[in-house]
């Protein structure tokens, strides 16, 4: 038996991100009232995915990311590979996914379309994403510090 998918959960993916083992970080904007220092917060961090393979005319596949609860007005979708940190022990630990998804909100927090945080049943998608910034995404190695986290510094003995 098949079961219906709303077309608002389905993510257009670029086939390399549907075979991944990526982390999947759901973002949400514009959802925040009042004084808060974050605009962005982390809806969701999974590395469960379901991908749906459409065809178009041309019949050329097309994958699709379902995720429940998906509103493009107020979420952006990100992939993001396993990151790791060092601990007080100076050993490589697995970041998990909240913590990945709050890293990528702090890089990308400076591109969020600013919104009301309500609309008309009978509104249209906007034109533009809710988090609309370039990024780059070639990087070799990448070194980021964590946002509000003092670096403990050690002196090598003389």
């Amino acid at each position: 038996m098949r079961t219906k998918v709303q077309r608002s959960h389905l993510i257009p993916v670029n086939p390399q991100n549907a075979t991944s083992n990526d982390w999947v970080i759901l973002l949400e904007a514009g959802t925040i009232i009042g004084p808060s220092p974050e605009r962005l917060r982390v809806a969701r961090s999974t590395l469960e995915r379901k991908i749906v393979k459409k065809y178009n005319l041309k019949l050329q596949a097309e994958h699709f990311l379902v995720l429940e609860g998906h509103d493009p007005r107020i979420h952006a979708v990100f992939f993001c590979p396993q990151l790791y940190k060092y601990d007080s022990e100076k050993k490589l630990v697995p970041l998990q996914g909240d913590e990945i998804g709050r890293l990528i909100a702090h890089a990308v927090e400076g591109g969020i379309t600013e919104r009301r945080p309500w609309y008309d049943p009978s509104e249209e998608l906007p034109d533009r994403p809710i988090i609309d910034v370039q990024m780059n995404t070639e990087f070799d190695t990448l070194v980021v510090d964590m946002p509000g986290v003092e670096r403990a510094r050690t002196s090598s003995p003389a």
